[in-house]
């Protein structure tokens, strides 16, 4: 009955991970929000709140699998909520002499909200797997095609040349910045949520803060220095930084497209029988995991806003806003997933033909040596005229079909300071690569140092 394609059975092997829908599904959450209620029954039997009798009863109580759904969904519709029917069912479940103490001194809101925590927590955790991966594999690349030269390319067009290690640190320096960003996240976003029915724990009279400090040890969370009911920052930082991630990631994926087209052909993701074949087309093999990552970063970042409107809680609970955080929390986090596992593929076996680098590099016949040959012209021309010299003999070059070098010669200032072998050095792209190798270098050292 999925209508999101991620959380189908057969498109949702396209979109998302089945590792993900388990951390993030709805299953997960029951049983986190069961999770935090027989954590607050044991935290309030250490300071005598609750008898450790019906602690005890509550936790062994605390499974999902126990849980009869239909009565929940029935109870949700009439209330709005989850937790009042869960908390019907768990007090049952624990007996009726334990079942009483369910839930003492909470709201819906610390349930629901402190069980999402949990499920991010171990979210994150996935994410920081794979996101390692990626960038093992990346650094790897970078490293084995440090020197592999290539043309580099501005606005689609040659531009000048660059190795394709320089083009995958490119790729690669975001994503380490993103593991550091995931790092610097996880204290501001995984924190316990307590305050009871308007975020001041009145219901707990003196012992309020004792019973959030312990029941925040229970959950191994951060205690906050306030309930953050009606401030949201954290939740919306995850999905930004799921818009962010994607949006790196969708970077790699283009730039492979594009390098994989027929008339470029400079590299191809890994092949397996089949593996983005067409329905009529024999011969064709798809980007397909780059067009996955595209969509699902598109998905990701069209939820971002979602969660930066639902920032905008009313007094001490909101009314709609909070309630629209479901709708994107679990689908960025299930997306982000499925696009780093097809980004994985890439880092770990994209298939580089630097022959046919080789061959492109030199398919305008020396073109893209313009700037370099105008730079080395400089100190003898002056930057001015050399300009004009290099731009005279690539319209000549153009409009003849011959190469960049054959047309400098029939310039007299270039003719009569330079010979020929030293014009045709002067336009070898392989001697203008800048600081790319030491860029490449910069990145693996950054990420080792990681």
């Amino acid at each position: 009955m999925a209508v999101n394609p991620a959380d189908s059975t057969v498109l949702g092997v396209l979109y998302g991970t089945e590792a993900m829908r388990a951390v993030m599904g709805e299953r997960a959450f029951l049983q986190k929000m069961l999770d935090v209620e027989a954590a607050l029954a044991r935290a309030q039997a250490r300071l005598g709140i609750v008898p450790a009798e019906a602690a005890q009863a509550i936790t062994a109580a605390a499974d999902v699998d126990r849980l009869d759904l239909a009565a929940l969904a029935a109870a949700t519709r009439n209330t709005g909520y989850p937790v009042v029917g869960l908390v019907k069912q768990l007090s049952a479940l624990a007996g009726e002499e334990a079942g009483r103490w369910t839930h003492w001194g909470a709201t819906t809101q610390d349930i629901m909200d402190s069980a999402v925590v949990l499920q991010l927590r171990e979210a994150l955790a996935l994410l920081r797997t794979e996101l390692l991966a990626v960038n093992r594999g990346l650094a790897h690349l970078a490293r084995a095609h440090r020197a592999t030269v290539m043309a580099g390319r501005t606005h689609l067009q040659h531009a000048l040349p660059t190795t394709f290690g320089c083009k995958v640190a490119v790729w690669l320096s975001p994503l380490i910045t993103m593991l550091e960003r995931l790092d610097q996240l996880a204290p501001r976003a995984l924190r316990l949520q307590f305050g009871g029915a308007a975020g001041t724990l009145a219901s707990l009279g003196e012992q309020g803060l004792a019973v959030a400090e312990a029941l925040a040890e229970e959950l191994s969370l951060p205690c906050p220095d306030i309930p953050w009911h009606a401030a949201r920052d954290g939740l919306a930082e995850v999905v930004g930084f799921c818009g962010l991630l994607a949006g790196a990631l969708s970077k790699m994926a283009t730039d492979v497209i594009l390098l994989m087209q027929t008339e470029v052909a400079e590299v191809n993701e890994p092949h397996a029988p089949g593996r983005g074949g067409s329905s009529t087309m024999p011969q064709k093999r798809n980007p397909i995991a780059c067009e996955y990552i595209l969509a699902q970063a598109r998905g990701v970042q069209a939820l971002v806003p979602l969660m930066l409107g639902a920032m905008a809680q009313d007094q001490e609970r909101g009314t709609g806003p909070w309630q629209a955080e479901p709708l994107a929390i679990g689908q960025a986090l299930t997306l982000t997933h499925g696009a780093l596992v097809q980004a994985r593929v890439l880092a770990e076996g994209l298939v580089v033909d630097p022959a046919r680098m080789a061959r492109n590099l030199a398919a305008t016949s020396g073109l893209i040596a313009a700037e370099q040959v105008m730079m080395g012209l400089a100190p003898v021309l002056g930057r001015g005229e050399a300009h004009h010299v290099v731009n005279r003999a690539c319209d000549h070059a153009l409009a003849h079909g011959v190469p960049l070098a054959e047309a400098l010669l029939l310039e007299e200032a270039v003719a009569s300071r330079m010979e020929a072998d030293a014009v045709a050095a002067l336009c070898d792209p392989r001697h203008y690569l800048g600081s790319a190798m030491a860029f490449v270098d910069r990145v693996l050292a950054r990420h080792a140092a990681g």
